[in-house]
């Protein structure tokens, strides 16, 4: 990482999908710390506070589009603000549900074209995310952004990405809920997948690895969206869609520490905490300790907590 200049981007949408709380995930953030830690790494950290988008829609009837025009508004706003962040430093949008990435992804994907630089992305979920709004069964929007900054038809209303991320920049990690559908579009569009069969039996580094070989091979910025679904729930409970079997803590830990090794990581997403299905803010804390291995931390550095 070249940036020295953390710029932090609450972003509490809560409307990519129908159970609240992902509202408050933003100040839980900033609660565990995550300023006061990345300061203590050397970076130079400017709050931007919370973007003023909707945060709360009644739910839509099973099987609709749940808060669709709310959602385009949030994609919108996110859009410009990456955009503008990405010029100042390297960007953490504080979620707020996946939902978010719509125009995070959007708007770092409109920066690095700019640069005449391409953008790859590495999603860290146990959910591709790569429905449409025509093809999504739940209706959630949470579950669309891959399909929306990759270019998929479907998005009626919603502002063409001015950039659009190619398929094949885009890795997978921590995979183990997948449609039949999802499955044929990553096959189809060849991106890279890694479930959590292929890390059980490869570990999670050398697949890693050969997907940072391919970004530092082309001279790209990389865009790492990290939901805390991809963290076993064990030890991440404050999310809405747990999936058992998730990455463990020092799987987490080392991704995150080869990231920041490979010096290629240029904008954050930290998204789906919600505190209210939280344990003593046991989920903020570990978030905000992968953020910090990425940007630098080291194992001998790693404080002790206490949850009493």
């Amino acid at each position: 990482m070249t940036a020295r200049t953390c710029i932090l981007v609450g972003a509490g949408m809560d409307c990519g999908k129908r159970r609240r709380g992902c509202v408050m995930g933003p100040d839980a953030y900033r609660t565990a710390g995550i300023a006061e830690t990345l300061a203590e790494l050397g970076w130079q950290v400017e709050d931007r506070g919370n973007l003023d988008g909707p945060v709360w829609v009644a739910d839509a009837p099973a099987g609709r589009i749940h808060a669709r025009e709310e959602t385009i508004a949030w994609t919108r706003m996110l859009t410009d603000a990456a955009g503008d962040a990405m010029k100042a430093g390297f960007p953490v949008f504080m979620g707020g549900d996946h939902a978010l990435s719509l125009g995070s992804v959007a708007g770092v994907a409109a920066h690095a074209a700019t640069l005449d630089r391409p953008l790859f992305v590495l999603w860290l979920d146990a959910h591709p995310d790569i429905n449409t709004p025509h093809t999504t069964t739940s209706g959630n929007l949470h579950g669309t952004p891959i399909a929306y900054v990759t270019g998929q038809p479907g998005f009626d209303g919603f502002p063409p990405p001015a950039a659009t991320v190619p398929p094949e920049n885009v890795c997978f990690i921590g995979l183990r809920s997948v449609d039949r559908p999802e499955r044929e579009a990553i096959t189809a569009r060849g991106m890279t997948a890694i479930d959590m069969r292929q890390i059980d039996e490869r570990g999670i580094a050398a697949p890693l690895a050969e997907f940072l070989g391919r970004v530092e091979r082309a001279g790209g910025m990389l865009h790492v969206s990290l939901d805390v679904d991809f963290l076993d729930p064990s030890i991440a409970p404050a999310v809405g869609t747990t999936v058992p079997g998730g990455a463990t803590f020092r799987e987490a830990h080392l991704t995150m520490e080869m990231l920041h090794d490979s010096g290629l990581v240029t904008s954050l997403d930290l998204v789906e905490l919600n505190p209210f299905l939280d344990d003593r803010g046991r989920t903020a804390s570990l978030m905000v300790d992968l953020a910090a291995s990425l940007f630098g931390r080291s194992v001998f550095d790693r404080p002790t907590h206490s949850h009493s």
